[in-house]
C-alpha cells in the first residue's frame, strides 16, 4: 500500500512539474543559481522568447550590458551574412607590371590582398598552402616567365596597418586565438611552437622549433617545467610587427614535443617571405621582396586570381570553431566593401548602424571588435535575442543555424573569457515549442566547468 501511495504521489508531482509554465520553472532555476556561492558577486542576464511569435517568456537583467565573450560572434556573423551575402568571396590577385620579354619579367610581381582569412588555411581543400603556392608558380610558368628582374611586393594597403583591435589584453596577443588580421593573411596567421621540458619541476623549457617556420622574429623561452599532468599554462608574448618575443608560464615535466600555438606578428611578411622562398626554389628569385602599405599602386596585368570559399562556408567555421581571426576579418571586410578601407573602427561603426536600423540600440551593443575577445565589450542579452530573431527571418538562416555548435543538446554559440561565460541560440522543446535564448554570467567565482553545469540546469527548463 505504501508503495502504491508513493507511486501515485510521484505521478502527481511529475505532472504538476510538467504542467508548470516554463517561465516559472526558469524563475526557480535562476533563483537557485542566485543563491549559489559561485554567483554571490556575479551578474546574471537571461532573455527567452518564443521563436515563432517573439513572445517574451522570461528575462532578467535583459537590458544590462555584460561581457559576452564569443557569443558576440552571432552579431558579427548575422551582419556579415546580410551586408556581404552568403555567396561573397574574397579575391587574392597575383599580377605584374612592366613587360615579359623572352621569358624575362622586366617588372615587378605584385601579390594583392583583400583580407581573405582562409588563404593557406588547412580547413578547406582549396585553400591549403601547397595548393595556393602551386597556383602562383603555375601562373608564372603558364605565362612563360623564367626569370625575374624586378621585385616581389605584397600589396597590403587596402586595409589599415593596425592588425589588432583595441582592447585586447597582453596575455592574448601573440597566441593563436589573438591573431591579428591584414589584407594578406596566411595559414590563419598561426604557427605551432614545439617545446621540450626538463625532468624536474622548475627546469627550464627549451624551444625545439616552429611549424611553419616563424620568420623575422625570435622567441626566448622563460617557461619552466611543472608537475606532470598540469597541462598547458604557457603564453606567447609577441606583439604585431615585433622581431623578438617571450614565452612564459609552465608545461608539464618530461615533454619532448609539447605544442602550443602562436600568431604571426606580421602576416603579410610571413606570406611574401614564404612565396619568395618558393620562387627561389623554382629559380625565379626576384631582386628583392617587401610589404607595401601604399594606397595606390601601378597598373598591372593579372596572372592569377584565387577566390576564397564562399562566406557561408567561412561563417560555418567562424561560428563552429569560434575563430577570432575570421570575426576581425569580417568586420574589416564590411568596412572595405562600404568605404574602400579595411578598418576595425569603421567596420564596428557600420555593424552598430546596421543593428540600430533593425531595432537594436547602439548602447546595447557597445563593442570594439568582431570576435568578442576584448573584455571591454558589453552586450545585452536582449540584443543577442533580437539578433538571433532577425537571423531566423532571413533567407540565409539555414547556413547560420547549421554553423551553431551543439551544447547541452541545443544549438548554441558559447563564449568564455576571464570571469564571463555565455550561451545564445535556439532550442525546440519536446512539446514542439521553439525558443530563442541568451544567457550570460559575469564575475562568477570558481571553475568555468562548474558554472557551465549550473547554466545548463537553467537551459534544461526549455526542453
Amino acid at each position: 500500500m505504501k508503495t502504491t501511495i508513493w507511486f501515485i504521489s510521484l505521478l502527481v508531482y511529475s505532472f504538476s512539474s510538467e504542467a508548470q509554465p516554463v517561465s516559472e520553472r526558469i524563475a526557480k532555476a535562476i533563483e537557485k543559481l542566485q543563491l549559489d556561492a559561485q554567483t554571490k558577486h556575479a551578474t546574471i542576464g537571461i532573455s527567452v522568447v518564443k521563436s515563432e511569435t517573439n513572445e517574451k517568456i522570461f528575462e532578467l537583467n535583459a537590458q544590462t550590458g555584460l561581457a559576452p565573450a564569443s557569443c558576440q560572434k552571432i552579431i558579427t556573423s548575422a551582419a556579415a551574412m546580410e551586408l556581404l551575402g552568403p555567396a561573397f568571396r574574397y579575391q587574392t590577385i597575383l599580377g605584374y607590371d612592366g613587360s615579359i620579354n623572352n621569358g624575362v619579367l622586366k617588372g615587378n610581381l605584385h601579390l594583392i590582398g583583400s583580407g581573405d582569412p582562409t588563404l593557406g588555411s588547412w580547413r578547406y581543400d582549396s585553400t591549403k598552402e601547397r595548393k595556393i603556392l602551386n597556383n602562383w608558380l603555375d601562373a608564372l610558368k603558364g605565362k612563360g616567365i623564367q626569370k625575374m628582374e624586378g621585385d616581389l611586393i605584397a600589396q597590403n594597403g587596402k586595409w589599415e596597418r593596425e592588425t589588432l583591435p583595441g582592447g585586447w589584453i597582453w596575455d592574448d596577443i601573440g597566441n593563436y586565438y589573438g591573431a591579428g588580421t591584414s589584407a594578406l593573411n596566411w595559414h590563419e596567421n598561426q604557427y605551432d611552437l614545439i617545446l621540450q621540458s626538463g625532468s624536474s619541476i622548475g627546469d627550464k623549457v627549451s624551444i625545439v622549433n616552429t611549424k611553419p617556420k616563424l620568420l623575422n622574429a625570435v622567441l626566448e623561452s622563460e617557461v619552466t617545467s611543472a608537475v606532470k599532468g598540469s597541462g598547458d599554462n604557457s603564453y606567447i608574448y609577441l606583439p604585431p610587427y615585433a622581431q623578438k618575443g617571450f614565452v612564459r608560464g609552465t608545461i608539464p615535466v618530461d615533454e619532448k614535443a609539447f605544442t602550443i600555438s602562436g600568431s604571426f606578428p606580421d602576416p603579410a611578411f610571413q606570406l611574401i617571405n614564404t612565396l619568395n622562398d618558393q620562387l627561389d626554389s623554382a629559380k625565379l628569385k626576384p631582386q628583392h621582396f617587401f610589404v607595401s602599405y601604399a594606397k595606390e599602386m601601378p597598373a598591372y596585368q593579372i596572372l592569377s586570381v584565387i577566390n576564397s570559399p564562399s562566406l557561408d562556408s567561412i561563417n560555418y567555421w567562424f561560428m563552429k570553431k569560434s575563430i577570432n581571426l575570421y570575426g576581425e576579418a569580417l568586420v574589416k571586410t564590411i568596412a572595405y566593401e562600404k568605404t574602400g578601407l579595411g578598418s576595425t573602427d569603421k567596420g564596428i561603426e557600420l555593424v552598430k548602424q546596421f543593428w540600430k536600423e533593425r531595432g537594436v540600440e547602439s548602447s546595447a551593443i557597445k563593442i570594439i571588435d568582431g570576435s568578442g575577445l576584448s573584455p571591454q565589450n558589453r552586450v545585452t542579452v536582449d540584443a543577442l535575442v533580437k539578433v538571433l530573431q532577425f537571423a531566423k527571418s532571413r533567407p540565409w538562416f539555414n547556413h547560420y543555424y547549421d554553423a551553431l555548435p551543439v551544447y547541452n543538446q541545443m544549438k548554441l554559440k558559447s563564449g568564455t573569457i576571464g570571469g564571463a561565460k555565455s550561451f545564445a541560440g535556439y532550442h525546440t522543446a519536446k512539446d514542439g515549442t521553439a525558443y530563442t535564448v541568451a544567457l550570460i554570467i559575469n564575475n562568477y567565482d570558481g571553475s568555468a566547468s562548474e558554472i557551465v553545469r549550473k547554466m545548463f540546469l537553467i537551459l534544461d527548463e526549455l526542453k
